[in-house]
């Protein structure tokens, strides 16, 4: 444990943020694995559309690598769009 003021606020913020991080990238798997299950295109096309907004917003956060977003809004994509196909 730090004995420097700094440093024990600096523990409390890194554990909220590492919080928020988490609870952010749990919610960017489910956003994800409604848009692969959904079903239809109008419910489909919603999903997918949700999807992408909340993997671009952690990506402008920095919560994930804009790249790491761009694959999986990538494939989301490309799963839905064999899923409108079939």
């Amino acid at each position: 444990m730090p004995n420097i003021k700094s440093m024990k606020k600096d523990l409390k913020r890194n554990a909220k943020k590492h919080d928020r991080n988490t609870a952010t990238k749990t919610a960017l798997k489910t956003y994800i694995k409604r848009a692969r299950l959904a079903t239809g295109t109008e419910e489909s096309a919603e999903a997918v559309r949700m999807a992408v907004k909340k993997l671009d917003k952690a990506a402008e956060r920095g919560i994930i690598h804009k790249n790491q977003a761009a694959r999986r809004k990538s494939r989301v994509m490309k799963a839905a769009a064999k899923a409108a196909k079939a």
